[in-house]
This record gives C-alpha cells, structure tokens and sequence, in this order.
C-alpha cells in the first residue's frame, strides 16, 4: 500500500450514539416523556453487525460499548494518521422511522448531540447534518437550523428512500443543501421501505451487503435523469463508503443507454459520464479493487483525478496499521484525494482549513 501523508482530511468517520440516554436531553419534556414511556432505544443503522470483526477494527473497539462511541479512540487514530480534519458521519434510526415528527425529533437530537460530544470536543471534526428525508420540508428545516453552524459542512441522506433520490419529492433538500453550497453526502444504506434487491428481500448478510451497491447506481441514475443537476447547477453529490470499481461499467452502460433513449428526458442534455464528473465524488473506502493493476485501470476509466477523496471509514476494518491507501495510486494523485479533492468538495472546510 501507499503511505498517507500527514495532515489528510478524512471525508468519512462514523460515531454512534450509545443509547436512546444519549439523545432524550437534546429533547422537549413531552418527547422525553412519550419516549421513555414507551421504552424506545436503539435506532441504530449499522451499516455491519455490531460484533462482526469488520464491523471494528480490533484497535479501534472500545472495551465496552458500541463501535465508534468512545472519542479517545476516535482522537488516537486522528492522531496516528496525523489528520488535519475529519468528517463525522452517524447513521441513525431517526432517518428510517416511519413517524415523520419522531423522525424530526431523533435527527434534531442527534445533530445536537454531534456538536455537543463530539465537534464541541476536537476542532478537527467537522460533521454531517442528519435529516428526516421521510418529510422533505422537515429536513429542509434542519438543515437551515444547522447550517448556521460552520462545522457542518454536508447534508448526509441514504441511498435507499422511499422513492428514488432525484423524484421532486426530494427537491426543498436539495434546494436548501444549495442555498448554503453543502454537499449531498449520499451514505450507503436503507431506510428499509423496500428490498435491497430489485427482485426480493436476501436471506443472507452477504447479499445485503453486496446489494448496496445497487441503492448507489440507482440513486446516482435517478439524480441524472430526474434533472436534478441541471435544476441545481451548483450541487455536489458525495458518495460515501460505496466503493468505487463498479462506476466505470455504470457510466458505460449508462451513456449507451442514454445515446439511444434521452429523448424521453430532454432536459437530460449532457452525458452521464460528464455529469458524474462535475457533480460527484466517492471516497476511497472501501475501495474494493483486487490489485494495484486494477486500481490503474479504474482510474483511467473515470478520467476523473479530481473525483476521489481520502477516507478511513472509521471504526470499521478494511486495512492495517496506517496503510489506508490502496496500492496502484500515483503519487501525483495521493496529495489530490487527501487534500485538494476535499477543499475544493467542500466549501466549508476551505474556508477554515486553506
């Protein structure tokens, strides 16, 4: 592998929240009391099974707890990487629930839990605003609610919605990500409303973990087609922890397709390849390629240097030690993804950190 330089942003840290005890005190007394009357906890969306192996990586699990809840840990890998800034993602139930006013109170409260726990607690750490997209105009309203804080510097949604991301359903997200030049960090993962797979619900882990990357090209194609970039001209789409080798096999079959049918969707004028280009990234981990030939090859099929951006996927487990690059990377790219890529991906962090 490739050694990381010092003073890398890292676009993708994950914390959890413990327990329902983490959030009650960024509540109001009523939803404090219906909560705690009714005994609800939980509301993860673990992208792993908590205890798998590669859900941690043995130096970064705390000794109790969940993965990605002890900051100390969190601090010693900024620490052994030398990082200079890091985003802080956190998958939570609040996104999935079905109650559109639960949903709201759950993203209100873990987004004042982010700040008070964890960006109040290290001026590294920048995060990534929770909305409840089950209501458009709900999530638009946390977003103007959070943005006055400079600390968040994107708008994290799941891949796998209700419908699919660039329906105008979606659109006041969009609007109010715009109006404050926050990126979409599209993270990979379900509200769970349907089935991983197109044709059916898996029976296996492996399956559902493999289909994720179905929910990314369909999202991705549906930002495209539905016109999403061309109504919002300024918006960038992050897609987080989605890997990177299946993009250049969507952007072939997509561009064929679009040649032979893009007169049913005239607004969609430019090529998906010059779209995705302009308009998304993708962080590096999991990167998943097999080898340092292959990295190569993927790369030159994107054509797209300035696309790539450096991540740990913190806590979990895709490499040893401080080898968090895959091997294959030019050298020329590496200050690129650790750097140059992230400051000009995220306004927010160039203003601060330039």
């Amino acid at each position: 592998m490739t050694q990381l330089p010092p003073g890398s942003i890292d676009c993708d840290v994950h914390v959890a929240v413990s327990g329902m005890s983490d959030l009650l005190p960024h509540m109001s007394t009523a939803w404090r009391e219906l909560i705690t009357s009714r005994g609800t906890d939980g509301q993860d969306l673990a992208s792993y099974p908590t205890g798998a192996p590669i859900a941690c990586r043995p130096d970064w699990r705390p000794a109790g707890g969940k993965p990605g809840t002890d900051i100390a840990i969190l601090q010693r890998g900024l620490d052994t990487f030398g990082t200079r800034a890091a985003i802080v993602n956190c998958l939570h139930g609040g996104q999935a629930v079905h109650n559109e006013d639960l949903a709201r109170t759950l993203c209100q409260a873990v987004n004042d839990w982010l700040v008070e726990n964890w960006l109040d607690k290290d001026d590294r750490l920048r995060a990534s605003i929770v909305v409840p997209s089950q209501n458009p105009h709900y999530a638009a309203a946390e977003i103007e609610r959070c943005a006055a804080d400079r600390r968040f510097v994107q708008v994290q949604l799941l891949a796998s919605n209700e419908i699919m991301l660039g329906r105008r359903y979606y659109w006041p997200i969009y609007e109010a990500a715009a109006k404050h030049d926050l990126p979409i960090g599209i993270h990979a993962g379900s509200a769970f409303r349907h089935a991983p797979t197109s044709i059916g619900w898996p029976s296996h882990y492996t399956q559902d973990y493999v289909s994720h990357t179905m929910g990314l090209e369909s999202a991705l194609l549906s930002l495209m087609a539905e016109g999403v970039f061309n109504h919002f001209p300024t918006l960038r789409v992050v897609l987080t922890e989605s890997g990177v080798s299946w993009l250049p096999g969507f952007l072939w079959r997509a561009i064929k397709s679009w040649r032979g049918l893009r007169g049913e969707t005239p607004w969609f004028t430019r090529s998906p390849a010059e779209l995705v280009r302009e308009h998304v990234r993708l962080t590096i981990q999991p990167f998943d390629a097999p080898g340092a030939a292959e990295v190569e090859t993927i790369l030159r099929h994107i054509d797209g240097d300035h696309m790539l951006l450096f991540a740990t996927d913190f806590p979990h487990w895709h490499f040893e030690g401080t080898e968090a690059l895959p091997a294959g990377l030019p050298d020329a790219l590496i200050p690129k993804l650790t750097r140059d890529n992230p400051l000009s991906t995220y306004p927010r962090l160039q203003e601060s950190l330039s």
